[in-house]
């Protein structure tokens, strides 16, 4: 692991204090890297909401068929648990 040092005004450093007082964080390392996880977390969602929206509007036709929902489907079901093994990290 890389070391990173930040400078924060008093104000933010009790701010953080007592979120690893009071969120069950055991250290100020602890606390940064889940804040820079959901950060990445809601980037990859903001990209993924992009490229739904491109498909929706690229005006190409989908065959709404039994066999796309279950394709649909077990797609999904993959990218969930890849998202939720990414969360537990």
């Amino acid at each position: 692991m890389k070391t990173v040092t930040i400078s924060l005004p008093e104000s933010l450093k009790g701010f953080v204090e007592r979120q690893i007082a009071t969120k069950d964080y055991g250290n100020v390392s602890e606390y940064f890297r889940t804040l820079l996880r959901e950060a990445r977390a809601r980037d990859e969602d903001a990209r993924l909401e992009t490229l739904l929206v491109e498909g929706l509007t690229s005006g190409e036709e989908i065959p709404l068929t039994k066999e796309f929902w279950r394709e649909l489907k077990s797609e999904a079901a993959g990218i969930a648990r890849k998202h939720r093994a990414r969360k537990k990290l």
